[in-house]
């Protein structure tokens, strides 16, 4: 372990590094607050995305933002309600407070926020619940994504309830357990030491009683990241291996430019896990082809991580698909009036300004039991409140 006064310099450097790359607060916010999704013993803040034409049974995906950023500057950039309206699914972001990590970090190191059943990690548990309920979403596609240290919050979200999720999605983060304090934080984040991967791979196994099957993972990084140091992405890779019972080499590797990829699959051809290394790049999400828009972490490579994190979950067309299906569809000031018949082609399009935002109703109505209650019944029914 070093000594507080490295940790303490480090954490002054960290701060700094971040000072000159402030969060983007003046995006548009495309939320509304999730206010009441159980007791929230950690602290977060939550915001939602439904598109306007969203239909019962639909997907959701969480997505985390890294450190010095919100939720609404991570969607801005990252382009994930764009894809939503696109696909047709729903988005949840949790959002750090300062309270709980001066940084706005999750708390990805802490035991106590990391572990099934209790804080930060049992308040996006209760929040995915809520959604669930609130919209009737599909309890079979339920993913989750996040950048740096939102990644590795992802890992624990994964680890630790993975009967959850049907895939998750790492960029740039570290695998679950792999620190327990700041100093070994910094350490995992610069490549040094750690646990064994078969330590890795017991703590998996050991964050819940959960027999299989197991959530897909994507991994992410760029090859000249300085922060989160790329090794990390073997060492997710063979955490994960492990309760899939995968070999330690890939079944696929490809190059495309800059793009590297490494394919894990099972005996049924099923990709289980894959690597996406990006030469050149640092510290972010990769970014590309009109999906989001570059700021700070959030990085125009050209490769759209947001659309083909979502294809690799089966949730989204593939760029080629999407951008035919958008020329097909015919604009809404051209369309048919209602009593006129609508072209075949037009059965599916979307008016300009589509999307809307889900507020939680306040006031059922009268006769229907109040929305807090059927939601706290469901997470006590979950055993997620008591």
């Amino acid at each position: 372990m070093r000594k507080i006064s490295d940790t303490i310099a480090r954490l002054s450097a960290l701060q700094a590094r971040h000072a000159a790359h402030p969060p983007d607060l003046g995006a548009s916010d495309h939320f509304r607050t999730l206010a009441d999704f159980g007791t929230n013993p950690g602290g977060l803040g939550a915001k939602v995305y439904i598109p306007n034409d969203l239909s019962k049974g639909a997907a959701v995906v969480v997505v985390l933002h890294g450190c010095t950023q919100n939720a609404a500057g991570y969607n801005h950039h990252s382009g994930w309600s764009q894809l939503a309206d696109e696909a047709g699914f729903a988005l949840l972001f949790p959002e750090q407070q300062r309270g709980n990590n001066p940084n706005l970090c999750f708390n990805w190191f802490q035991p106590g926020d990391t572990k099934r059943g209790s804080g930060e990690a049992l308040s996006i548990r209760q929040m995915i619940e809520t959604m669930v309920v609130t919209h009737g979403l599909d309890r079979r596609r339920i993913f989750i994504t996040g950048l740096s240290a939102g990644g590795a919050m992802a890992a624990a979200m994964l680890a630790t309830y993975p009967e959850v999720f049907a895939g998750g999605a790492l960029i740039a983060g570290l695998p679950y357990g792999s620190a327990t304090t700041i100093p070994e934080a910094f350490d995992r984040m610069r490549g040094h030491g750690g646990p064994s991967e078969q330590d890795l791979q017991r703590a998996l196994r050991g964050a819940s009683d959960h027999p299989g099957p197991w959530p897909r993972i994507s991994i992410w990084h760029g090859a000249a990241d300085h922060t989160v140091s790329p090794s990390n992405t073997e060492t997710i890779a063979g955490q994960w291996r492990g309760v899939h019972r995968l070999e330690k080499a890939p079944t696929r590797r490809e190059v495309a430019g800059s793009h590297a990829k490494q394919v894990w699959r099972n005996d049924a051809g099923e990709a289980l896990i894959e690597i996406n290394m990006i030469a050149g790049m640092g510290h972010g999400t990769p970014l590309g082809n009109g999906l989001g828009a570059p700021g700070p972490y959030m990085i125009d490579v050209g490769i759209s991580s947001t659309r083909e994190i979502a294809q690799f979950w089966g949730i989204a067309a593939t760029e080629e698909s999407a951008s035919r299906k958008s020329r097909l569809q015919v604009p809404a000031s051209q369309r048919p009036l209602p009593q006129s018949p609508a072209p075949a082609i037009n059965a599916k399009t979307k008016p300009p300004h589509s999307t809307a935002i889900y507020q939680f109703q306040r006031h059922p109505e009268s006769g229907q039991p109040g929305v807090k209650k059927i939601i706290e019944n469901a997470l006590r029914a979950a055993g997620l409140m008591r």
